[in-house]
């Protein structure tokens, strides 16, 4: 009987710390947040992420400073998926979990994807990239307050943020 009430004790204190655990993400200042869609080509993309907002910095500057790589979101690692060998911006990129790194500039963005993906978000090996691909930015539509990445069928993925928007293709 007393080893039931150890195990029953136990098991209660782990349950609750898990739960505690789940409930502090979804009330972080940059929530989690995930984007996925299922390319013309079959390949399935999904980028997971944490949504840091503006809040009346300048990207560039304050956050996300230009000519320094970059978390491309906040709190872990961001991750991006791919469910098969793709190409991004013409060049290969075998199907797996990669973390999703940038170097943010004014003119010019560098996308990162290393292949060390559990971890936190500021850790950083260059050893680790797969591939690092060049694109230009440009000026939303409208801004937005939290970074968000949007993924379309046709295999173009934008990171909005600001009133930035930070296009690629995955193909």
């Amino acid at each position: 009987m007393k080893k039931i009430f150890v195990l029953t004790l136990i098991v209660g204190l782990f349950t609750a710390m898990t739960s505690s655990a789940q409930e502090d993400k979804s009330k972080r200042a940059s929530p989690p947040a995930a984007a996925k869609e299922t390319l013309a080509s079959g390949a399935t993309v999904s980028i997971n992420y944490s949504q840091p907002s503006v809040k009346g910095r300048k990207i560039g500057g304050e956050i996300a400073p230009y000519g320094k790589v970059w978390r491309t979101g906040a709190n872990e690692a961001t991750i991006f998926e791919v469910s098969k060998d793709v190409k991004v911006e013409g060049k290969a990129l075998p199907k797996g979990k990669y973390a999703l790194h940038s170097i943010p500039g004014e003119n010019e963005w560098t996308i990162i994807f290393n292949k060390k993906w559990d971890k936190s978000g500021t850790e950083y090996n260059a050893a680790d990239d797969a591939l690092s691909v060049k694109v230009k930015p440009g000026k939303a539509a409208s801004a937005t307050e939290k970074m968000t990445f949007k993924i379309e069928k046709s295999g173009k993925v934008s990171l909005l943020w600001g009133s930035v928007v930070v296009p690629f293709t995955v193909k």
